[in-house]
């Protein structure tokens, strides 16, 4: 916690605390990325899930691959969680240069807006699945990949909204 003599904690305390709702929203669009994910390094690991893998490396560097991007992702969908934590307020004490001092609302607001904009314009058009691709999971196989990546068409909207309320929090 920042101390309370600092104009860091004195910004965090002028600050009204985001409303329930959207801490929930924050935290569903912090988990629109685990199924897909699960189903990434699952398929990374070998474990048949209906996509063709041969000659992939699997294992080898296509398991690395798909471990990494699934992390990768995973952590910027954590960062929305930034937009109604006292971090996403005040840089953590522990970042070199910049920790305990104020997240102007901006730096923040400007980076999830273009990222809600770019996941959606990334996401939407691709919602009818991979299908048609090559080597492609067909049937059940699928349906249960098509289900693991149909949260991530929330991810896009869900950051906007969380943005939309951290901006009104902040600079209103």
């Amino acid at each position: 916690m920042v101390t309370s003599g600092t104009p860091a904690a004195v910004a965090v305390r002028e600050s009204a605390p985001p409303a329930r709702w959207v801490v929930r929203v924050a935290h569903i669009a912090a988990l629109t990325a685990v199924p897909s994910g699960i189903w990434r390094i699952t398929m990374g690991l070998g474990i048949p899930v209906g996509f063709d893998t041969k000659g992939l490396h699997v294992p080898g560097w296509f398991s690395i691959m798909c471990i990494a991007m699934s992390l990768g992702v995973e952590g910027l969908t954590l960062l929305t969680l930034g937009l109604v934590k006292p971090w996403g307020e005040v840089v953590p004490r522990w970042i070199p240069l910049i920790g305990g001092k104020r997240v102007a609302p901006l730096a923040a607001v400007i980076p999830a807006s273009l990222g809600a904009a770019v996941l959606m314009l990334l996401t939407i058009p691709n919602a009818r699945g991979f299908g048609g691709a090559p080597g492609a999971p067909t049937g059940l196989a699928l349906a249960v990949m098509d289900a693991c990546y149909a949260p991530l068409l929330l991810w896009g909207p869900l950051l906007g909204i969380v943005t939309i309320a951290y901006y009104r929090r902040r600079l209103n």
